[in-house]
């Protein structure tokens, strides 16, 4: 197979009049297949960098499970036959070593790999599980969908640094001239935005407090220990729905910030948990489990906190969790270790304990394989794994389609960083969808576990209002 061979060139600039909300405003009508990766984690130069990538030049897209539709630059689209769903991650992987890349220069930002995202009904390309309501029902949107862009302009926060980095591919023509000139025109388009008609739900209030009494009984029954049941809501609106994406940005700041724009749909969220992380031959996950409300005063916010690290039930879910990712990174990694254990951590309407995970990874690890292995994250799933989203399919009403999937990035060389989907939006035909869920066990309170849905929420319903008065 002769391989693709990709030239990736940097043009630096001072970054200190621009920000990434702006650029992206700037190029988004100008270039199709825009996407938009932001942290709030600035303190440390590894977690110091924006992403936009524009114009996507190659990809692969999972619809369903017959086929892969694989895209590769200036050619047709083809299919690649799904012979097993459990040979995906290998598809995936060999589809990368079509590229012949030169490695990163020392001191350019990472950006020679795959943007995109699996939703959590991708789980049955990494396991045996099957989700009935998924293969009952045509996906609203694919599956698993990654995609390599011709651009993709870096912001380094930390050294006020931007960086236009092109992967230069023969048959591909360049246009960095006119994404250097659109980056430095004084021009941001703004649209507004308004919510049309009243917000819905995929389940009443005592609907979902009925399936938080199946869970329980589940976990009586020693079914499972934990299950995380989930609610979905959605608002129809008129307008830009990037404006929802700037008011959570700024409502919720999190470490995983991101806005993918395919088109007929698009994806934002601020996520403060990754789904896993690989560099250095080193894999990291972080179990987020345990949530009190946050108030917004802070003497009455640090009892909360005090209150949540002596909550026994909360507690006893952050341990069960922490072990269940302990034991996914053990299947493909040595040396696991948790490193930080039961942190508290402050969000806009929430405070979580956090804890993290790391295991040493052998040179030329499939990220693929490692994602299913840790797929999906536990805090969305609950234990033992398997069988508890057996019994999501079962409870929920919907499939959960992006919820508590991951989106982010996969490097050539093996790296990978990609954040769950939780305090996130789908918008699609005029529709926002933003769905949260609660770790229930067998002492859980269905009316605790329906308010603590509705405190995750807090934040993208607050963005949806905020979103009209933004000019």
């Amino acid at each position: 197979m002769k391989k693709i061979r990709i030239e990736t060139r940097y043009r630096k600039m001072l970054s200190d009049v621009f920000t990434p909300v702006g650029i992206y405003l700037r190029l988004r009508d100008r270039f199709r297949d825009t996407i938009l990766l932001e942290s709030t984690d600035f303190h440390a130069g590894e977690n110091s960098y924006s992403f936009i990538g524009i114009n996507a030049i190659a990809g692969i897209e999972i619809s369903n499970f017959g086929g892969m539709e694989c895209k590769l630059p200036a050619q047709e689209p083809f299919k690649e036959k799904i012979s097993s769903p459990a040979a995906v991650p290998s598809l995936l992987w060999d589809f990368m070593k079509r590229f012949d890349i030169d490695p990163t220069p020392k001191g350019m930002p990472p950006t020679q790999g795959l943007f995109g995202y699996s939703t959590f009904d991708a789980v049955q390309f990494f396991d045996t599980v099957t989700l009935g309501k998924t293969r009952e029902n045509t996906p609203v949107i694919p599956l698993m969908r990654y995609r390599l862009y011709q651009y993709i302009i870096a912001i380094n926060h930390y050294k006020d640094e931007l960086y236009i980095c092109e992967n230069v591919i023969s048959g591909v023509e360049s246009e960095i001239d006119l994404v250097e000139s659109l980056i430095r025109s004084k021009d941001v388009p703004v649209f507004p935005f308004e919510a049309t008609g009243a917000e819905t739900s995929n389940l009443t209030d005592e609907e979902y407090r009925e399936m938080v009494r199946k869970g329980i009984a589940s976990c009586m029954r020693g079914d499972v220990f934990q299950i995380v049941l989930s609610r979905r809501f959605q608002q129809a609106f008129r307008g830009d729905e990037f404006n929802v994406y700037r008011a959570l940005r700024n409502i919720n700041p999190s470490p995983y910030l991101f806005f993918f724009d395919y088109g007929d749909y698009k994806m934002m969220g601020s996520s403060p948990e990754s789904q896993l992380i690989v560099k250095n031959n080193k894999a990291v996950v972080h179990p987020i489990a345990g949530t009190f409300k946050r108030t917004g005063d802070e003497e009455t916010d640090a009892r909360e906190a005090k209150r949540l690290l002596e909550d026994a039930k909360e507690n006893a879910e952050h341990v069960m969790l922490v072990d269940l990712a302990r034991n996914d990174l053990s299947r493909l990694c040595t040396e696991v270790t948790v490193t930080q254990y039961r942190q508290v951590q402050y969000y806009s309407h929430v405070i979580h304990l956090v804890s993290e995970v790391t295991g040493k990874v052998a040179e030329g690890t499939n990220p693929f394989a490692l994602m299913a292995v840790t797929f999906p994250a536990g805090t969305l799933s609950g234990a033992p794994k398997f069988k508890a989203m057996e019994l999501i399919d079962s409870f929920e009403p919907t499939p959960r389609s992006y919820y508590g999937g991951c989106i982010g990035f996969v490097g050539f060389d093996g790296s990978c960083n990609q954040a769950i989907m939780i305090r996130t939006f789908l918008s699609r035909n005029n529709t926002l969808y933003y769905q949260a869920g609660a770790g229930v066990v067998a002492k859980s309170n269905p009316e605790n576990e329906l308010q603590e849905v509705n405190n995750k929420l807090g934040a993208l319903k607050t963005a949806v209002i905020t979103a009209a008065g933004i000019q």
